[in-house]
């Protein structure tokens, strides 16, 4: 006969002293206990396999590329690796291109995210008063969420065409000359802007959507009761009810714009691509990333860059963390 001890061990019941008669307690304390495990152990035992894969497949990658970004690496070598420890880092703090694709990777990334989350707010707005066909209007405004990146790009390309294109022969059609929006830096860097604004306003909009039917609508009333307009609902109650989503958009944009490399490499059309124009007026951070490592064979300096976007996430993640932290000292 099994001891108690060992019924505990193998799970039958919970450690502890067994006495005749009290059958009832040791059920009872048996069935806390189990609960207890099922309740704690749970949780744990079903998100530890994702943490087992996020492990593997994130941390490998960030601490391979770290490696790598301490020596001289080729392409077509890269089992040959010579120690040059922060040179690369040091090289990329003299680069002026690295500067210049700074430059136009937060300037695209203001021009794109702000109208962005501007119009998907209004939007979402618009959707969340009954209107007739809201279902088709929600689901339209998936589509170009849905819509891949190159096919997206091509299109837009050929609307922004300097002699055949859309824009320009609306601009003709009011007196503007044609503006040549791949060559210069701001037409281009405007054009770049306009497909991801395409891209990801209906996508956004709907985040803020799905928040704005959580608010209680008791909350409408008595603003309502209070002599509150809609806009005065909107900023006071609306704004406030959905702060925390606002914030998760505007990281996931960041994120985005940090990593921006479809739309500015097909809005190339071809060599100039890589490079973000003949003069680099559009490159940003992906695209210098990855003429480093896929055009110039350079896989060092190819991670120091992707080191480099990752560092400028953390310090804008911080940024955001600090502003929010002397905001509610203020407040």
């Amino acid at each position: 006969m099994a001891t108690s001890t060992t019924r505990a061990l193998a799970g039958e019941e919970p450690p502890g002293p067994s006495r005749a008669g009290d059958g009832t307690e040791t059920s009872r304390r048996r069935g806390a206990w189990l609960h207890r495990l099922d309740v704690k152990g749970a949780p744990y035992a079903f998100v530890a396999p994702f943490f087992v894969v996020f492990a593997a497949f994130s941390f490998y990658p960030l601490i391979y590329t770290s490696w790598i970004s301490l020596h001289d690496v080729e392409l077509a070598t890269l089992d040959v690796m010579e120690w040059v420890a922060f040179d690369n880092y040091v090289e990329l703090w003299g680069d002026s291109r690295f500067w210049n694709a700074l430059q136009n990777t937060i300037t695209i990334g203001i021009i794109s995210t702000v109208p962005q989350l501007l119009m998907a707010l209004g939007i979402a707005h618009l959707l969340n008063y009954r209107m007739r066909a809201s279902l088709f209007f929600r689901v339209a405004s998936l589509v170009p969420y849905a819509t891949s990146v190159g096919a997206a790009a091509l299109v837009f390309t050929m609307i922004f065409e300097r002699d055949f294109g859309m824009i320009n022969w609306g601009l003709g059609l009011v007196g503007v000359d044609p503006v040549n929006w791949e060559a210069d830096k701001w037409p281009a860097q405007v054009a770049i802007s306009t497909i991801v604004i395409w891209r990801w306003t209906g996508y956004n909009a709907l985040l803020y959507l799905a928040a704005m039917q959580a608010i209680p609508a008791d909350r409408y009333e008595a603003a309502s009761l209070d002599g509150a307009s809609r806009w005065q609902q909107f900023r006071h109650v609306t704004v406030p009810g959905i702060r925390s989503t606002i914030v998760f958009t505007i990281v996931l944009s960041t994120i985005g714009a940090t990593q921006l490399f479809g739309e500015p490499l097909i809005f190339g059309q071809g060599p100039n691509g890589v490079t973000g124009g003949a003069n680099n007026q559009y490159q940003t951070l992906g695209l210098l990333l990855y003429e480093e490592g896929w055009k110039n064979y350079q896989m060092g300096r190819s991670a120091t860059v992707a080191w480099a976007m990752f560092m400028l996430l953390v310090l804008a993640f911080v940024a955001q963390r600090l502003i929010k932290r002397l905001r509610s000292r203020t407040s």
